[in-house]
């Protein structure tokens, strides 16, 4: 079965959720990141020389660009069935970056762990699932541009 209307509709009403709050949920997001892997702060220009995950308008700028490239996944999954980067260069970003396999894992359980945050009492397995299909064929399209 492919991506449904209702994913869609699930992720980007998280993604409202986020937005009304989105420094607190970016700094939410880099924390939960390097909590899980503390030596992927040397990746992010905006935290390399930072005693800690504080606010920022780069860091809110990248948070805000990463919740809305899985957000324009899922509405590609629904339209075409495949998610294609309006970015050329982000496989060679995350190359020079350093990025691996299972970065990408620890991206990926930030990130519901903060739309889990923000969606507070609607919070189901439905909408996690959403994220994480839109967010696995995100990563997997990067994979393939990364190689």
């Amino acid at each position: 079965m492919g991506y449904t209307e209702n994913q869609l509709v699930l992720v980007n009403g998280s993604l409202e959720s986020i937005k009304q709050n989105l420094p607190q949920y970016s700094v939410l997001f880099y924390t939960f990141i390097l909590e899980k892997a503390p030596a992927a702060k040397g990746m992010f220009s905006f935290l390399k020389d930072t005693a800690g995950v504080q606010h920022s308008p780069q860091l809110q700028a990248h948070a805000e660009k990463v919740f809305g490239m899985v957000s324009d996944s899922a509405a590609q999954l629904l339209a075409k069935g495949e998610v294609v980067l309006g970015d050329a260069t982000l496989g060679a970003v995350h190359i020079q970056k350093g990025v691996v396999g299972p970065h990408f894992e620890v991206v990926k359980e930030a990130l519901l762990k903060t739309v889990k945050e923000a969606a507070g009492g609607k919070w189901s397995e439905e909408l996690s699932n959403a994220w994480e299909v839109a967010y696995d064929e995100l990563a997997a399209t990067i994979k393939k541009a990364m190689s």
